[in-house]
């Protein structure tokens, strides 16, 4: 089992979450009431909604986080999941968007900001 499967698995457990198509047309996607939440494009990349507050509130510790790739612009982050403690970091930013969504207001329309990261993201291999 991936760690992309292993933490789809964990997260499709939680009550605030239902599973669906990824509306970039790639991959699987948790949403929310609110919003699409999580997307899982491979065995190892996953985009999240964390919203532009959340990025700009903890945007130095993601910046420094080898794991997270940020997109100028962007409301979701990528995680690129390497190991268990990658996928730890995913289940705590989960539960940190699903929060942030909560309090969001509906979006008047859709913007760039609004789409995942899906083929804006290049992650070379660690090491």
């Amino acid at each position: 089992m991936t760690l992309a499967q292993r933490a789809m698995e964990q997260l499709q457990v939680w009550p605030d979450l239902r599973s669906g198509p990824a509306s970039c047309g790639a991959g699987r996607a948790l949403r929310s009431v609110h919003s699409e939440i999580v997307h899982f494009h491979s065995d190892r990349d996953v985009d999240l909604h964390l919203t532009a507050s959340v990025i700009r509130r903890f945007h130095d510790d993601l910046q420094e986080s080898t794991a997270i790739r940020l997109v100028p612009g962007s409301s979701w982050v990528t995680v690129h999941l390497d190991c268990d403690t990658d996928v730890d970091l995913l289940m705590s930013l989960v539960s940190a968007a699903l929060k942030a969504h909560q309090h969001r207001p509906a979006p008047a329309g859709r913007t760039a900001g609004d789409a995942c990261n899906f083929r804006r993201v290049t992650v070379l291999p660690r090491g």
